[in-house]
């Protein structure tokens, strides 16, 4: 579900670095924004990441 339907951006993987330098697995998730949008003349929701709101790639309805 955390993948915009615009860009393709999905979660990405990193470490934690502690203060002694040890590490361990995380995650990195986009921020994915569910919104109404105008498709094809109609309304249709789509989940969509907030870089693509911002710059207009995306028409809401």
């Amino acid at each position: 579900m955390a993948k915009c339907a615009v860009c393709g951006k999905g979660a990405h993987f990193g470490n934690n670095v502690s203060h002694s330098h040890r590490r361990s697995n995380r995650m990195f998730k986009s921020n994915i924004k569910s919104v109404r949008c105008k498709v094809n003349g109609g309304t249709q929701t789509m989940y969509v990441c907030a870089r693509c709101l911002k710059s207009g790639k995306v028409e809401r309805a």
